[in-house]
């Protein structure tokens, strides 16, 4: 027999084939097991996370039409763990909600925080549920950059600027801002408050008076929020999909699918991730209006 001629090999065979089928198994159980799977069968509710600061909408974008043209999928929970981020990326999303909610019900569930731009996307929804301690609220903008002219200085290189006209080049960070700069600034960041109050008005059907009452920046807990109106629940992500799979009409156990994530890529994760963003936060060139709360 083989086994008896070739001790050696046999072995070898035999072990290479348990490890073999060893791995395929293990594969499986994190296939079937992992909380993106789509092998879960019937009405379901897809839950969407947003993580970090929100520099791009794409993903969320793309997550929500995807859920929202999929006839099993009868809610969606959005998933928030964010202290918000670009104004730009936090409109679309919210936007993408609110004509997803034409179709399906929105549920927003609040994490550990979903303050300034992640407090804009929750109330898109058609309901938040927060924990008593989240950190939200924030509703407001800032605006910033790091000025290098004194480092300039100490080191000897002299910036030199062209422009076309006297504004062109406001917010540099090579020279001090001018008072009528500043005033420009500050009516802009103004106007990019106004729609975030507008925009809650509209997502939480709350008095326009009321809202601009919060609106100053300051953050509340989630108890907080639900006193005032900002939040509709005390609860956690599985009171989120038990009030949405009740919303879509979900009868007996509640199935969820998670959008699918795109494989992980280390050199993805570097110059995509938050630790990216928050670092052109910190030390950022240019002047950009953000909704995100930054203590």
């Amino acid at each position: 027999m083989f086994s008896r001629r070739h001790p050696y090999l046999f072995f070898i065979l035999v072990f290479t084939s348990v490890v073999a089928i060893a791995m395929l198994g293990m594969s499986l159980l994190f296939v079937l097991g992992s909380k993106s799977s789509d092998f879960e069968f019937g009405e379901k509710v897809g839950i969407i996370e947003i993580k970090g600061i929100i520099a791009d909408a794409k993903q969320v974008v793309h997550n929500l039409k995807r859920f929202r043209e999929d006839g099993s999928i009868k809610a969606i929970v959005i998933r928030i763990d964010s202290p918000g981020g670009a104004v730009g990326p936090a409109q679309e999303i919210f936007r993408e909600i609110r004509k997803t909610s034409n179709k399906k019900k929105v549920i927003a569930s609040m994490g550990t925080i979903a303050a300034s731009g992640g407090y804009y996307v929750a109330a898109g929804s058609d309901g938040i549920v927060a924990n008593p301690g989240t950190i939200t609220g924030s509703i407001g903008v800032i605006m910033g950059f790091t000025n290098y002219e004194e480092l300039l200085q100490k080191i000897g290189l002299v910036p030199i600027v062209v422009k076309s006209g006297e504004f062109k080049d406001m917010g540099s960070p090579v020279r001090k801002m001018t008072a009528v700069e500043q005033k420009i600034l500050e009516n802009f960041a103004q106007k990019i408050h106004r729609q975030f109050i507008m925009d809650v008005v509209k997502g939480r059907k709350m008095d326009q008076a009321k809202v601009e009452s919060l609106a100053d920046g300051r953050i509340f807990t989630g108890q907080e929020s639900k006193d005032l109106g900002l939040v509709d629940r005390i609860g956690n992500l599985e009171d989120a999909i038990a009030w949405a799979g009740n919303l879509g009409g979900i009868k007996g156990k509640i199935s969820t699918v998670y959008a699918q994530e795109k494989k992980f890529s280390i050199l993805k994760y570097f110059s995509e991730s938050s630790v990216k963003a928050l670092l052109n936060q910190v030390f950022k060139t240019q002047i950009s209006a953000d909704y995100l709360y930054r203590p």
